[in-house]
């Protein structure tokens, strides 16, 4: 007799399959499975800090609120700044999208710090290792091209439907231009500037602190506007699971083919994205003068 031909499992075009998604998911399941009690911790943290910053935009009268927005962006940038952002806000309410649009804000808010927090210390450790710089970089590459729906997936299986998912999802997706920016500003910066600061007998820490960062605080906002505003793209994508907020209403409306409705929400998506772009780039304006003023004082 002989022995048994074993059928290969090939693809359309005849090349053997790889099995990669399915690796993942074993993968994931395993995670899943294996860090169940981190996951629900991390779930209870970030629902836990969601639900305070929105009560915080929702739970005060709009007025309240729209005033408060304004002073930020009259100190950011001036009187025009405010005025239009007031403006702006009005019109939010005035499509009775005020409380999806705050509930946006605050998962822009929350996703926007927690990537920042895991990007710039990262960031910062790439400028100082070219080692680490090295690693990181397929791996943003990977994070940046990977289409932002399929982060949706696995955080789903882990986190299920709600908040949370679109927060990590969002982490995810918005943290890359973090750690470049941190980087390219860092190694920017004049080495005979750091080595005179060397010269002085400065530590490490103080270079880091008192000269490196100041001086490349332009380039790391222009990190963080990139962050906030790919946050904020992702944010109304994770309405798709689940997610409070304009992308919910977005969803809606695309479900029922609601043309008001879907307009609606994405004025005020907009309305919302150019109040934190020209939040942040002005700020960015206010390090490029401050890093002037180093510059100079060092010179």
């Amino acid at each position: 007799m002989t022995a048994p031909i074993l059928a290969l499992d090939t693809t359309d075009q005849g090349v053997p399959r790889l099995p990669l998604g399915d690796a993942v998911d074993s993968a994931i399941s395993w995670v899943t499975s294996t860090f169940s009690g981190v996951f629900d911790a991390v779930k209870s943290v970030l629902e836990g800090a969601y639900d305070g910053l929105d009560t915080v935009l929702s739970g005060p009268p709009f007025w309240f609120v729209a005033v408060a927005l304004a002073l930020i962006a009259l100190f950011a940038k001036g009187w025009k700044l405010a005025v239009g952002t007031l403006v702006g806000l009005v019109v939010i309410a005035g499509v009775n999208q005020w409380g999806n649009a705050m509930d946006t804000l605050a998962l822009v808010i929350l996703a926007s710090a927690v990537a920042l927090v895991l990007a710039i210390p990262l960031g910062i450790w790439a400028a100082r290792n070219d080692g680490v710089s090295r690693v990181l970089r397929p791996v943003l590459d990977f994070m940046q091209t990977m289409p932002a729906f399929v982060y949706l997936i696995p955080t789903v299986v882990i986190f299920r439907v709600g908040v949370v998912p679109g927060i990590v999802a969002t982490v995810i997706f918005a943290m890359a231009p973090g750690v470049r920016f941190t980087e390219l500003g860092l190694r920017q910066v004049d080495r005979e500037v750091v080595e005179a600061g060397h010269a002085f007998g400065s530590s490490e820490g103080r270079i880091l602190r008192q000269i490196q960062l100041p001086l490349a605080m332009p380039t790391i906002m222009a990190g963080v506007n990139q962050v906030i505003m790919l946050s904020l793209s992702m944010v109304v994508i994770s309405g798709m699971v689940g997610a409070a907020g304009l992308g919910g209403a977005v969803v809606q409306a695309l479900q029922r083919v609601n043309v008001s409705l879907g307009f609606e929400a994405g004025l005020s998506v907009v309305i919302l994205a150019m109040f934190l772009d020209r939040v942040t780039s002005a700020f960015g304006t206010r390090s490029k003068t401050a890093r002037a003023v180093a510059a100079a004082a060092t010179a």
